[in-house]
């Protein structure tokens, strides 16, 4: 029998991405050569503390359990939408950590992104320079003067590789894209695979077609084939969005959807104990005026947190903690929150 839930929330790696079935017809990928998994240092899938942290301390509702549970199974993106500070980007990390799908691929979107950007780079003028100066003569070293030496896969396209596992890959507020950047996401992530025009054509000059390109986030190179790469397994794609605009209704019925709610009591008390420890008195009433004030305008969790350390390593006396706490919790934006409790 499959095992559902795969992702479960709970703080202890395993390996229950194994146990996932088969994916429907219409989502199975057939690339290869297949790779092997990256291998992490211990239990961290991430870059640096704070992310290694949040994954640890990321603290699910059973609905994002459910979803990224139907994500993984249908092998679909995850469209996260919330309001800012309410575990949306941790939320990758947090799945890729307990499942250990190794580092997190990480692409921040901007107003400029393209998918280009995300699947590689290409530098022909570094190219030019190196052939400009490479040293001839039988045993001068070889020159980088192919094109997989200047050429490096982006998150995206590192992502879409033939893994024996899936990847995870967030793509960060993505409703900070241009208008077109969603609709070209759609081929790219429906089809699971995507060309390099520059090694379609440097293939035509080798006998076997191959080239040994480098990863994104890594000095590792790995092989593609005449140009064209195909997953295996599909990646776990996180598509993070604050809400700030409207997707297309082809991306979105591509897309598992799942909005992030501000906290209510209960989890807040949850987020503040896994990040510092059980809360005491005066945490709560911290939590309870957060509470208060989420209906007036945007507030972010991390903004809590922050008041609450504060309180409890600063040793302040109760007049100065209260003007610092409010200090601390200052509104992001002044629309009243429509996910408020």
């Amino acid at each position: 029998m499959p095992l559902w839930p795969v992702y479960t929330g709970a703080p202890a790696p395993h390996d229950g991405i194994a146990e996932l079935p088969p994916p429907p017809p219409w989502r199975a990928f057939a690339g290869g050569p297949v790779l092997d998994a990256p291998v992490e240092a211990g239990d961290d899938p991430a870059a640096s503390p704070d992310r290694a942290h949040r994954a640890v301390t990321y603290q699910a509702t059973e609905q994002t359990v459910q979803l990224v549970n139907a994500a993984l199974y249908l092998r679909r993106p995850l469209l996260v939408t919330g309001p800012p500070g309410t575990g949306k980007s941790s939320l990758a990390y947090a799945v890729a950590r307990e499942l250990r799908l190794g580092p997190v691929l990480r692409w921040n979107i901007t107003s400029r992104s393209t998918l280009h950007d995300g699947l590689y780079t290409y530098d022909p003028l570094s190219r030019l320079y190196a052939a400009r100066h490479a040293t001839p003569g039988p045993d001068a070293p070889a020159a980088a003067t192919g094109v997989e030496d200047h050429l490096r896969l982006g998150p995206l396209g590192t992502a879409l590789l033939p893994y024996a596992r899936p990847r995870a890959l967030l793509i960060d507020e993505i409703d900070k894209s241009d208008l077109d950047l969603p609709n070209d996401l759609l081929h790219v992530l429906e089809e699971g695979q995507y060309e390099i025009p520059e090694l379609v054509r440097a293939s035509r000059d080798t006998p076997d077609g191959r080239a040994e390109v480098l990863i994104d986030g890594t000095d590792r190179r790995v092989p593609v084939a005449r140009g064209r790469v195909r997953c295996k397994a599909f990646p776990f794609v996180v598509l993070t969005s604050n809400g700030e605009r409207e997707f297309p209704p082809a991306f979105l019925r591509r897309c598992v959807s799942l909005r992030l709610r501000q906290p209510d009591d209960d989890h807040l008390a949850e987020i503040v104990r896994a990040h510092l420890g059980e809360p005491d008195g005066y945490a709560q009433q911290l939590i309870h005026r957060f509470l208060s004030r989420v209906g007036g305008g945007e507030l972010a969790t991390d903004q809590l947190l922050n008041a609450i350390y504060l309180a409890r390593s600063s040793g302040l006396g109760a007049d100065s903690l209260d003007e610092l706490a409010e200090q601390l919790m200052p509104y992001l934006g002044r629309s009243p929150q429509p996910d408020a409790f």
